[in-house]
This record gives C-alpha cells, sequence and structure tokens, in this order.
C-alpha cells in the first residue's frame, strides 16, 4: 500500500513537470543550438519535494577492528555505539529514535554503527549478546549501556548522562 502511495506520488509530480518541459522545435538551425536552452527543472528539485533529513557528522558506520580503535576509542569526543543487525526488527525501530537524540546534542557526541553480523569480534569483545545493544563510551571507558527499544525521552536522558548534563 505504501509502495503504490509513493509511486502514484512520484508518477504525478513527474507528469506535471514533463508537461512544463520547453517544447523543441524541429526547425531549429544550427545557430539556435549554440544557445544555451532553459534547464529542466528536476522533480525532486522543487519546494514542493520530499523531505531529507541529514544526519552527516552526526554517525558512522564502523570499517573494521582499527576504524573502531582510531573513531571510537581514541575520540574526543563522547561516542555512542549502537551494535545492530540488518535482519533485526527493533534495530530498525531503535536506529532513527537514537540519531535524533545524538542531532540534538549538536556535534557533543559522535554515533558509531556496528553491524554484528560484519564485526562478530567486536561484538564479542563488548559482549554483545542481543541487539540492539548501545553502548556509551568516553575516553575509551564502557560507561554505559542498554539491551532493546527506548523511547525518545529515556534516550535523550542516556545521551545527556554521556556529557554530563
Amino acid at each position: 500500500m505504501a509502495t503504490r502511495l509513493l509511486a502514484r506520488r512520484i508518477w504525478s509530480i513527474s507528469v506535471k513537470d514533463f508537461r512544463r518541459l520547453p517544447v523543441a522545435s524541429s526547425s531549429s538551425s544550427y545557430s539556435s543550438s549554440l544557445r544555451p536552452s532553459p534547464r529542466p527543472q528536476h522533480f525532486l528539485s522543487r519546494s514542493r519535494s520530499l523531505p531529507l533529513i541529514s544526519c552527516r557528522g552526526v554517525s558512522f558506520n564502523v570499517q573494521d577492528h582499527d576504524d573502531f580503535t582510531e573513531r571510537v576509542i581514541n575520540s574526543e569526543l563522547p561516542v555512542v555505539i549502537d551494535f545492530h543487525a540488518q535482519w533485526c526488527g527493533p534495530c530498525k525501530i531503535l536506529g532513527p529514535r537514537l540519531e535524533k537524540a545524538i542531532a540534538k546534542q549538536k556535534g557533543r557526541v559522535a554515533m558509531a554503527k556496528v553491524d554484528i553480523d560484519e564485526h562478530t569480534d567486536l561484538a564479542i569483545e563488548y559482549g554483545v549478546s542481543a541487539v540492539p545493544t548501545v553502548i556509551a563510551m568516553r575516553g575509551g571507558d564502557v560507561i554505559d549501556h542498554f539491551v532493546g527499544i527506548k523511547d525518545e525521552d529515556q534516550l535523550d536522558s542516556f545521551v545527556k548522562k554521556l556529557i554530563g548534563q
């Protein structure tokens, strides 16, 4: 159902924009082809486009053990580590909530995402036995952790506790 609604919305936007495109005349000469033509407006660049949420700089995916050491353990900022899996339903719910709580701190906290299927060694090292597991670290030391889903208020207090508010 949601797929049909999305497809219908994209189709209606693209058809409206197609109708607004300039019509090329078949009798165009060489000199007229050298003139710059008006650029067609892309259907996603309109003011009525779908809202995009940017979380750049807020979170990153851990690539390997060395990357984890460099960006998490040696980080000057406190780091929230989200141990998750692609197949985990609760992880898909918690991830955006956690990113939102981190984004509220405006750069005072970083967030590392660790896929336990790709980085089993890190999951074992930090005692992750269930997902989602979230660990808070400051200066390479584990400050706090929890397992499972939390609501937005609980996540906000978890992050504030990490930065000392």
